[in-house]
């Protein structure tokens, strides 16, 4: 089983993050991608810093017809633990799928949680020596830190300017469209624990 996750508590507010849809993709408010057929366009993150929503049911529903994938209770679940559990694993979604559905078998959720991934609406991370993990923060060029005790992982804006993780020293004739960098270190409250 993976590191445990840090959940929203009630009340406080989440960040909606988007994901620049693919060309066609009827995703009424978002810009078309920039740079050919099947191009992203990375959104910098900080526009999205004051952007406060609770997503909702029919949210989730919306999303789900907008990147063309039919809307089913296991999909609007996996979306909704996701959203409130940003950076959890698949066992803990599968609970908190389970606690909202009651019965569906972990294939399922595997299934939905790589359709949802593969359309853009989530984005999986898997650093070194840890489990794969699940964040609906998608679309903007943001890193992460994780805490080398506990476990906890938080979303870090890039540095300087919108992509400069983008522009690497050679890139080989690839065109790059993502850059991943994962800070390690010790979040405040292992620090001021006296077993670390």
């Amino acid at each position: 089983m993976g590191r445990p996750w840090r959940s929203t508590g009630p009340g406080e507010e989440r960040l909606l993050r988007v994901r620049v849809r693919r060309p066609g993709s009827g995703v009424e408010g978002v810009p078309e991608p920039t740079g050919g057929a099947g191009a992203y366009s990375l959104i910098d993150s900080r526009k999205w810093a004051n952007v406060r929503i609770v997503q909702t049911a029919s949210d989730f529903e919306s999303m789900l017809r907008g990147v063309a994938l039919r809307v089913t209770r296991p999909r609007v679940a996996v979306l909704t633990a996701v959203h409130d559990h940003p950076h959890a694993d698949t066992d803990s979604i599968i609970g908190v799928v389970r606690a909202d559905l009651g019965e569906v078998s972990h294939q399922t959720v595997y299934d939905v949680l790589r359709a949802l991934t593969v359309a853009g609406l989530l984005r999986r991370i898997q650093p070194t020596g840890s489990v794969a993990r699940y964040e609906s923060r998608v679309g903007d060029n943001h890193h992460h830190l994780l805490c080398r005790s506990c476990g906890a992982i938080v979303d870090v804006d890039c540095a300087v300017g919108l992509t400069p993780c983008l522009t690497a020293s050679d890139d080989h004739g690839f065109a790059i469209d993502e850059a991943e960098v994962i800070y390690w270190g010790l979040c405040p409250s292992c620090l001021t624990s006296p077993s670390s």
